[in-house]
């Protein structure tokens, strides 16, 4: 059974840090590319960083400089760490795997339940 788990979200003032955690269980890790998203209030669910079985990162323009992406395949978590963090960044964060080949229920995609992030004075 397939179960991912965000975590390391919460209140922090502008300027500030958090790193959020990605952690996986029923997949085959190290196959597995790992995504990170947000959703605003109001606004459609984006992508904000990617990293593939290779350790090749994208992160969106937005967040570049700032935010990185990495994983730990001993550990099976991947983590997005957030640094000067503005108003704007304020979300729920949503961490997706995605597997090179369908499982046994014939699924490519799984999400986890996110991680709300404040960004505020």
């Amino acid at each position: 059974q397939v179960h991912i788990a965000e975590s390391g979200g919460g209140l922090v003032q502008p300027g500030g840090s958090l790193r959020l955690s990605c952690a996986t269980s029923g997949i085959i890790f190290r196959l597995a590319n790992m995504g990170w998203y947000r959703q605003a209030p109001g606004k459609e669910r984006e992508l904000v960083a990617q990293i593939v079985t290779d350790g090749s990162r994208i992160h969106v323009d937005s967040v570049k400089g700032r935010f990185f992406v990495s994983r730990d395949d001993a550990k099976n978590t991947a983590y997005l760490q957030m640094n000067s963090l503005k108003p704007e960044d304020t979300a729920v964060y949503y961490c997706k795997t995605t597997l090179a080949v369908a499982d046994s229920a014939g699924n490519t995609d799984y999400w986890g339940q996110g991680t709300q992030v404040i960004v505020s004075s």
